[in-house]
C-alpha cells in the first residue's frame, strides 16, 4: 500500500523516489523535506479517513481506497506546484543539510 500511496501523490514509486533522491539504505521518509512529509501523511490520512468510513473488504478495494487518499494529495501538490510555479518534489536529502561527521564535535561525557 505504501507503493501506492506514493505514486499517487508524488507520481513515482518508493523505489523511484528512492533514485530521484540517491538514497541507497537510507529511509525515504527521514530524507523527505517538510512539504514532501506533509503530502504523504495527507494521502495516508486521507486513506485512512476513506476506509474507516466505507470499510473495504479485500486487497483490491483497499488499493482503490489507497488511490483514492494519495490522489487528494496529489491533487494538493498539483495545487501548491501552480502557485509556486516549481515541482515540490525535491531532490533533496537530510545529508545535503548535515555537517561531514569529521566537522561534528563530540560533547564532553557531561553534558551528553
Amino acid at each position: 500500500m505504501t507503493d501506492i500511496i506514493t505514486r499517487g501523490w508524488s507520481g513515482k514509486t518508493t523505489i523511484q523516489y528512492k533514485q530521484f533522491k540517491g538514497l541507497h539504505k537510507e529511509n525515504l521518509r527521514d530524507n523527505m523535506t517538510n512539504i514532501e512529509l506533509a503530502l504523504n501523511t495527507l494521502a495516508e490520512a486521507s486513506a485512512t479517513e476513506i476506509s474507516k468510513a466505507r470499510n473495504p473488504k479485500g486487497f483490491q478495494a483497499s488499493v482503490e481506497v489507497a488511490r483514492q487518499g494519495s490522489k487528494i494529495a496529489g491533487d494538493a501538490r498539483k495545487k501548491l506546484e501552480a502557485q509556486v510555479g516549481h515541482s515540490v518534489i525535491s531532490p533533496a536529502k537530510a545529508a545535503d543539510f548535515l555537517p561531514p561527521a569529521e566537522d561534528v564535535q563530540e560533547l564532553p561525557a557531561d553534558e551528553q
